[in-house]
């Protein structure tokens, strides 16, 4: 076990701990299973970001804005820690064998809102950055005239530039999203099951629990990401299910992490 600093003035510090490297698949497992247990709270969930996605789509292309589509696409990944907040109080509940409602779950998130709004602030200047980096080599690889959304894919997949813009993309966009995940992997899980938690000592606790557990913690950040990724490359569709289950199976992933 590992203090990593006092929430608040609360008396027990915040213990962690080690877990292997086949955890993460656990995770998904009791994600599912949570699912399974609340669908319709799930997948209302995942319905509103996915209509959030269809918005996002045609309103960037109606705006001749095409090159955002990509970046702020896989934004969604960035902003999921904040954005199943509502997950997370569905599964604390079920593991105390209470009922899961909108209502109750919406309710239970006031707790310690104003912190976890805190923590929502960090991810937005984080996705300002990351779309800011993006649009920046979007215009050195493809200059300033971004393409339609029907030759987007041709432009960045099939052109002369796509191999090293997205060789370039993927280092820089990387460096950031991994950064941010160390951040916030449990950092609102912490908030939401303990509300005398600060957002600073939760940011805190989640870059420790990453450096205690290097291994199954980049294992989860890349399922995180290829799910992602796959509800994304699906227009959004996909996220119906891929945000219930990331958001579930990050509550566990908190579980297991910190006693």
């Amino acid at each position: 076990m590992l203090s990593v600093g006092d929430c608040r003035g609360a008396t027990a510090s915040v213990r962690l701990r080690t877990v292997t490297r086949d955890h993460p698949w656990d995770w998904l497992s009791a994600g599912w299973l949570d699912m399974c247990t609340v669908p319709g709270l799930s997948y209302l969930y995942g319905g509103v970001f996915s209509a959030a996605g269809f918005v996002l789509l045609f309103g960037l292309d109606w705006w001749g804005a095409s090159a955002l589509i990509l970046p702020l696409g896989l934004a969604f990944a960035l902003v999921g820690p904040v954005a199943a907040v509502g997950l997370y109080e569905a599964s604390r509940r079920l593991m105390l064998g209470q009922t899961a409602g909108l209502v109750s779950v919406l309710g239970g998130v006031g707790r310690n809102g104003a912190q976890i709004a805190l923590v929502g602030l960090f991810l937005m200047i984080a996705v300002l950055a990351w779309v800011r980096l993006a649009l920046l080599e979007f215009m050195l690889f493809f200059g300033g005239t971004p393409p339609s959304l029907d030759h987007l894919l041709g432009a960045l997949f099939l052109s002369p530039a796509s191999v090293p813009f997205l060789l370039v993309g993927a280092v820089s966009g990387g460096a950031l999203a991994l950064m941010v995940f160390a951040m916030t992997v449990i950092a609102v899980p912490l908030l939401v099951d303990r509300p005398e938690c600060d957002a600073m000592t939760a940011m805190l606790v989640s870059l420790d629990a990453v450096r205690r557990n290097p291994r199954p913690m980049m294992l989860w950040a890349g399922l995180v990401a290829f799910f992602t990724l796959a509800g994304v490359a699906m227009f959004f569709v996909g996220l119906i299910v891929v945000l219930p289950l990331l958001g579930h199976a990050s509550w566990h992933a908190y579980r297991d992490l910190v006693e």
